[in-house]
């Protein structure tokens, strides 16, 4: 087990700081355009994500880039709001982006896909498992992680299997929440159940009391969150508080190391599932080259869940742009290079694109937080 590795606002902050903003796409480089929560209640999420991306994109820059053009990841805040997102993205195409990458969330996916889909220009590994963005199939939307489905089809069976039958739902009150929520309620109506108890919380907000009351009162074993790390994070304390004593199980878009950090000793016990494999754990080649990848980058960068997330999603990205480059590096080149990958073992995790699939991967497990700063998986 190794320790987990904090990834602070100022060392995100000095790593955006090194994306550039929009300009006019310079020659010999390759834009690539993101989107992201990079200040506000989910920041973390896209920091750390550009952080992987970028460490990956730095690495190919450093061997002659693709086609001898270097890759720029640039990358907008939009704070975790759709309409941000929507101006954000609007630029981005305006700017001559090669494709649109690691946009974080499913409110704001939602409101960026129809704009990359007109512009048929790839939208790559958005940092979410919404079916919404996934069916029906759509030609420029690529995913490289699991869907929310597969996520609480696991948790539910995890929760059933210890005999937690009492089942409640902690989420966001948006498209990501209730994305969760329709998995939950699938994986427990299969097995002829339902929650126990629903309550909400708002997109970028902490006010959980009621939420608190709501899900206290209806004696749950295991409370769903499905929300950021801020409010998933103001929920536990609040409900150990008022004397719950259940199990809390998160989906991997809550940020592990970004809810551990938010909780401190408080994490002990905490269970989130994870649709990448462990940075923590060097079982697999991929987290043994991504640790190396950090190590060796030295300076801001760290190793976690949501970085990991980045690395992985850009190698994914470089391996689409380099079957695209003998195709002249269009747009429309770079969703055929995307579709010709098949399916691609990187140490260990493996992505699956087709012309007529591009969900990439399946892949999840669990991992549970402890007080001292560690996480087991």
């Amino acid at each position: 087990m190794i320790n987990r590795r904090r990834f602070s606002i100022a060392a995100g902050a000095t790593a955006v700081a090194g994306i550039s903003t929009v300009r006019a796409q310079p020659s010999g480089k390759i834009l690539i355009g993101q989107s992201a929560a990079l200040t506000g209640p989910a920041a973390q999420l896209g920091l750390q994500f550009a952080q992987g991306a970028k460490l990956y994109f730095d690495q190919v820059n450093a061997q002659g880039g693709v086609e001898r053009r270097q890759i720029e990841l640039r990358s907008l805040d939009d704070g975790y709001e759709p309409e941000r997102c929507i101006e954000n993205t609007r630029k981005l195409l305006a700017d001559d982006t090669l494709a649109l990458f690691g946009y974080i969330g499913t409110p704001t996916s939602l409101a960026a896909l129809p704009l990359a889909t007109q512009a048929k220009t790839a939208f790559v590994a958005p940092f979410t498992g919404a079916m919404a963005l996934r069916t029906p199939f759509n030609r420029y939307a690529f995913h490289v992680r699991a869907s929310y489905q597969d996520e609480t089809a696991l948790i539910v069976k995890q929760l059933t299997q210890l005999g937690l039958d009492r089942i409640a739902v902690f989420y966001q009150n948006d498209a990501y929440g209730k994305a969760g929520l329709d998995g939950v309620n699938l994986a427990l109506s299969a097995l002829g159940r339902k929650p126990v108890a629903l309550a909400t919380v708002e997109r970028n907000s902490v006010d959980v009391a009621a939420a608190v009351q709501t899900l206290r009162a209806a004696e749950p074993h295991a409370i769903v969150q499905i929300s950021a790390y801020k409010s998933c994070a103001a929920f536990i304390r609040a409900a150990r508080k008022a004397g719950f004593g259940g199990q809390f199980f998160n989906v991997s878009f809550v940020g592990t190391q970004a809810l551990a950090d938010e909780l401190g000793k408080d994490a002990a016990g905490v269970v989130v599932s994870q649709v990448m494999p462990s940075p923590y754990s060097p079982t697999s080649a991929i987290a043994r080259e991504f640790t190396a990848a950090v190590k060796t980058a030295g300076g801001d960068a760290r190793a976690n869940f949501s970085s990991m997330e980045g690395y992985l999603s850009a190698k994914v990205l470089v391996e689409g742009l380099k079957r695209a480059a003998g195709k002249g590096l269009t747009r429309e080149a770079v969703v055929a290079g995307l579709e010709a990958l098949g399916s691609q073992n990187y140490g260990g995790f493996t992505v699956t694109f087709s012309a007529t699939d591009h969900v990439g991967s399946s892949f999840v497990n669990l991992s549970m937080l402890t007080g001292d700063g560690r996480v087991r998986t």
